[in-house]
Formats: C-alpha cells, structure tokens, sequence
C-alpha cells in the first residue's frame, strides 16, 4: 500500500509541473524593428518589457530573448493564455516570469540564452494551487 500511495504522490506531483523551450531567430526582430511597428510590439510586450529591451543598443537580441521566453512560458502550462497576458522581468539578472489576469498560480524558473542569431529559453513551471 505505501508503494502505490508513493506512486499516486508521485503522479500528482508530475501533473503540476511543466516544460517548455522556444528558439526564436533574432534576425526576425532586427527585420522589424521596434520603431517601425511599435503596435506590434506593443501587442506582445508590456510597457516595462519594451522600456527594458530598448535600454540596450541591440534591442533585438533582448527583445526575442522575451519573445522565446513567452513562448516557453505558454508551453510548461496547461492554460490558453495570451502571449500579451505574459509578463516578463529580472531580478539580480534572472529572468522572472508573471502571469496577467491569470486564475491559477504557477511558480517558474527560467533560462534565456543568445547565441549567433539564436535566442533561446527555457521553463520549468509548478502549478501551486
């Protein structure tokens, strides 16, 4: 009986957790840049996402750095959800990771990563509620 509550622990623990991974070509965001279609951007990133990628002389990279980052996101959870609804920041250079008008809770650990004209990230997510 142990064995199979061990088990049923065990399964219930899988269902909360997610994976997701995303590689976006940066050449995409270097095409369009932000101030030829602000809307656009302004479709998929919050104030604050656009503000922090626009600090950097190559906002690109940044910019598919959060767009990997959101696709991630939308693929470790269970939920149809907004790419917009999304938010994305760091804290001491880690990526955070917040969902917007969302009902449940998921806590989130996260990797981005740049290299060549490759933008790349990873999610782990947890449901917790």
């Amino acid at each position: 009986m142990v064995l199979l509550k061990s088990l049923s622990d065990s399964n219930n623990m899988i269902e909360k957790l997610g994976v997701g991974i995303d590689i976006t070509d940066i050449t995409d965001f270097k095409i369009t840049p932000y101030q030829k279609k602000p809307g656009f951007y302004q479709s998929i990133f919050q104030s604050s996402e656009i503000d922090y990628c626009l600090k950097f002389q190559d906002s690109s990279s940044h910019f598919a750095g959060k767009f990997a980052l959101k696709e991630a996101v939308k693929k470790s959870i269970n939920d149809d959800i907004y790419i917009s609804k999304i938010e994305t920041f760091h804290v001491n250079s880690k990526p955070m990771i917040k969902l917007l008008d969302s009902e449940k809770n998921y806590v989130f650990r996260a990797s981005i990563s740049h290299e060549g004209n490759y933008a790349i990230a990873i999610v782990i997510s947890e449901l917790i509620n």
